[in-house]
């Protein structure tokens, strides 16, 4: 069961990776290479999602990052 997920998200990936990669222009590298970085990353949280799905999100690490910053700022 959880390979058909991983199968199914490359797939995912991989169709919006084949739409989306012509319609960049031939000398747009940084975006081209920031579009490779952000689907990798994506592709490897929904793959550690598949197997461990009571995992923190992103949003829980940044709001543990940000919680002394926002303490600080409350003080009065």
């Amino acid at each position: 069961m959880k390979a058909a997920m991983v199968l199914g998200i490359t797939v995912l990936v991989s169709l919006v990776t084949f739409f989306q990669w012509p319609k960049m222009d031939r000398n747009q590298r940084k975006e081209k290479t920031s579009y490779i970085a952000l689907a990798i990353l994506g592709w490897m949280l929904c793959i550690l999602l598949v197997f461990f799905p009571e995992m923190d999100g992103p949003t829980e690490m940044l709001n543990e990052l940000f919680k002394p910053f926002g303490q600080m700022l409350n003080i009065r």
